[in-house]
């Protein structure tokens, strides 16, 4: 019979529990936050969804807009990524909506057949990838710019028995913080790496799902994706160095922990800074729409256009659930008020914030406070140099 071990926690020093505290005291201000309903906590969490699966995307290399990952989370068709990309990106977002469904569902368990039934949906548009089944060969991760081997998972023999022992190891009750276990489920299943290829989106998709089912916050909002992608060359140097080069089970995971709840510390201050600053946009808005007596409901696209967002007439038609019609009334309203600008000819047009509505965003950023690194004694460390790096 054969014996496996998997990735442990390491010790936590004084530091690390400060740091989880903090973040823990992040988490239940947004959670206060968030509990009375407002008219941009919509718009907030669609973008936050966009931003982390545009982020998660971005390290295997699946670059996109802003623009176009908005889109294709409301099921719109992107406005400049190309179908392979277009169709990767609609693969995680649906598996990420999954997510969404599981974050509050008792009857739901984290299981092998979930994890496979998650990787079919991202995948599952290309079947050479084998999606949903676990991989039969020996698999190696590339550094693609210096031609290396960086990392060689397990045998393949051994990823149903490995993955076996992830599956029970998301279930086993423990007295571990969110944050530590979240990160060693990523870890592991990234370190095993059981499938041809999404490896990587998988194991941050774990992560996200092991972190919303604690039903404090949804996924959205508890997603460190969006940090990850800004941080791709970090990210791969952690996993390089806790990982070793193969299979090693038996190293520290102080690191990769380390890492992670930096991550979520600092997501934790973006978030709450756009929650805060989405606030004071938003009244202004509906103070500078009453005084010119045009209509409510232009809020919404003008806090796109002042985010820095593409509106269309037809987005925005069907934002505001409004006939085609009334929807270019709208838009000719707020380009003769001068707060939106139009761009392009009549059938490909689209509207870009104006001065006014730019002045509002370079104020409230004049205004931005610092992002704190929380572990404020930590020295600088080099720039890596593993961009070329795929988690296949």
């Amino acid at each position: 019979m054969l014996l496996f071990m998997l990735f442990a926690p390491p010790p936590l020093a004084d530091d690390d529990h400060r740091v989880i505290s903090e973040i823990d005291d992040f988490r239940q201000r947004l959670r206060y936050n968030l509990r009375e309903p407002r008219r941009w906590t919509g718009r907030l969490r669609r973008n936050l969804k966009a931003r982390a699966i545009r982020g998660s995307n971005s390290i295997e290399g699946y670059d996109v807009s802003l623009d176009d990952a908005v889109a294709i989370v409301e099921d719109e068709e992107p406005l400049e990524a190309d179908r392979r990309t277009s169709l990767e990106i609609i693969g995680y977002r649906n598996a990420m909506t999954y997510v969404q469904q599981l974050a509050d569902d008792p009857g739901a368990t984290l299981d092998q057949s979930l994890l496979r039934s998650l990787h079919f949906m991202m995948l599952g548009h290309d079947l050479s990838k084998s999606p949903g089944r676990y991989r039969s060969s020996s698999i190696f991760v590339h550094n693609e710019e210096e031609r290396e081997i960086v990392y060689e998972g397990p045998d393949p023999e051994l990823v149903p028995g490995l993955m076996a022992e992830l599956a029970v190891s998301l279930t086993t009750p423990t007295e571990l913080p969110v944050y530590v276990r979240a990160a060693l489920g990523h870890l592991n299943l990234v370190m095993i790496h059981p499938f041809r290829d999404g490896n990587g989106r998988m194991a941050r998709a774990l992560q996200t799902l092991i972190m919303a089912r604690e039903r404090i916050l949804t996924p959205e909002f508890s997603s460190i994706e969006e940090w990850l992608g800004r941080h791709t060359n970090a990210y791969y140097d952690v996993l390089a160095k806790v990982g070793g080069g193969s299979w090693r089970p038996d190293r520290s995971t102080a690191k990769w922990v380390r890492f992670n709840l930096t991550a979520h510390h600092i997501q934790a201050q973006t978030v709450l800074r756009r929650v805060d600053e989405a606030g004071r946009i938003w009244a202004e808005l509906d103070e500078i729409l009453s005084a010119r007596k045009l209509p409510e409901r232009a809020a919404a696209a003008l806090y796109d256009a002042l985010i820095g967002l593409t509106v269309t007439r037809s987005h925005y038609a069907l934002d505001a659930e409004l006939e085609p019609g009334t929807a270019a009334r709208d838009l000719r309203m707020l380009v003769a008020s001068e707060l939106l600008v139009p761009v392009g000819e009549t059938k490909g047009r689209r509207y870009v914030a104006g001065t006014e509505l730019k002045t509002i965003m370079n104020r409230v950023r004049a205004g931005r406070q610092a992002l704190v690194n929380p572990y404020r004694n930590q020295p600088r460390k080099r720039r890596s140099s593993r961009a070329g790096v795929r988690l296949l």
